[in-house]
């Protein structure tokens, strides 16, 4: 697709090659679409997907390597570009339906109002949330080669759904799902962040162990709502970071109970939930967030309630707090 401007934006399925294959294809594509006349620059998403085997490990238990030397996973060596981002915080939930991204965009926004310098970035390949909670009707610009974040309510935010058709059904493998994550940490000028808050897919998959491989994580919040289905997820969630020696930082329950006009609150998923599970995991527990239909409306419209008086404000600070001092608990540093 392209604008008006000349701009030219796509996503490159790369079939029967790995990573080194697609990373050449898209070069090559970029330059081809720069050479037809009227275009002016060019923002593009490369994918892979091999169907061959995979090489054969080396007696060490890696991909067998002649001269001894260990060469980085390409995520890794993607996200040596964000050098300038000091902690990734990835967002994460066993399962999809309890309001992760809502939280997620929430919580940047109320860093960003406590004067951290935040990053948002949606890593949901499948079903990318950022565009529509952060209102975001154009494409991704770019500048000097580099793709740019877009400034929203004060956050740096990048989705893949900036960068393709909002129609288009991305019918991506793993491998897919990875290259596009890598391309996102890459070819985007994050420029210095206090913080950057990654918005995962819901379960534990390909984004999550792609994310955990780059070696930038500084820890993982789990937001899961109170019912008992959602916590299941939430156990194997936690178990998954803490494999891989990633810091539990918290979880959050999210509508945790629905408040009427008579002050009244009804538990509609179970009530404390996910506080009973934190402290069953030995994980801090960050604060419950109350099913607000204003939220609801806010995210739809695309419009956050950050800076009017409405309590969701309120709640997502203290979490937000609660977020940045437990990184300072795990790093030994502030986020500042």
């Amino acid at each position: 697709m392209s604008d008006d401007d000349g701009k030219v934006r796509f996503a490159l399925e790369v079939a029967g090659g790995g990573a080194e294959n697609a990373d050449g294809l898209l070069a090559a594509a970029k330059n081809a679409a720069l050479a037809v006349d009227g275009v002016s620059a060019v923002a593009a998403v490369a994918t892979a997907h091999s169907a061959g085997a995979a090489p054969a490990p080396s007696p060490a238990g890696g991909h067998a390597n002649p001269l001894g030397v260990r060469k980085k996973p390409q995520i890794e060596q993607a996200a040596e570009a964000m050098a300038g981002v000091k902690h990734v915080i990835a967002i994460a939930s066993g399962k999809g339906g309890v309001g992760k991204s809502t939280v997620a965009a929430n919580l940047a926004v109320a860093m960003a109002a406590a004067g951290y310098k935040t990053g948002l970035l949606d890593a949901d390949i499948y079903g990318p949330s950022l565009p529509t909670l952060f209102g975001l009707k154009d494409k991704a610009r770019l500048r000097d080669g580099k793709i740019m974040p877009v400034e929203a309510h004060g956050v740096r935010a990048m989705s893949i759904g900036m960068l393709v058709d909002p129609d288009q059904a991305l019918a991506w493998r793993g491998p897919m799902v990875m290259g596009a994550l890598k391309q996102l940490m890459s070819d985007v000028d994050w420029g210095t962040l206090d913080v950057m808050l990654v918005d995962t897919p819901p379960g534990t998959g390909d984004a999550h162990l792609s994310l955990i491989q780059s070696k930038r994580l500084t820890g993982a919040v789990i937001v899961s709502t109170p019912q008992e289905m959602a916590l299941a997820d939430v156990r194997r969630g936690v178990a998954l970071f803490r494999k891989t020696e990633t810091p539990i930082l918290g979880v959050i329950e999210n509508m945790a109970w629905l408040e009427t006009p008579d002050g009244a609150r009804h538990y509609v998923f179970g009530k404390g939930g996910a506080a009973r599970v934190a402290q069953e995991l030995d994980a801090p527990f960050l604060g419950a967030v109350p099913l607000y239909p204003a939220l609801r409306e806010a995210s739809d419209a695309g419009t956050p309630l950050a800076g009017s008086d409405h309590p969701a404000v309120k709640t997502f600070a203290q979490i937000a707090d609660k977020i940045i001092a437990a990184i300072q608990g795990a790093t030994g540093s502030t986020a500042e």
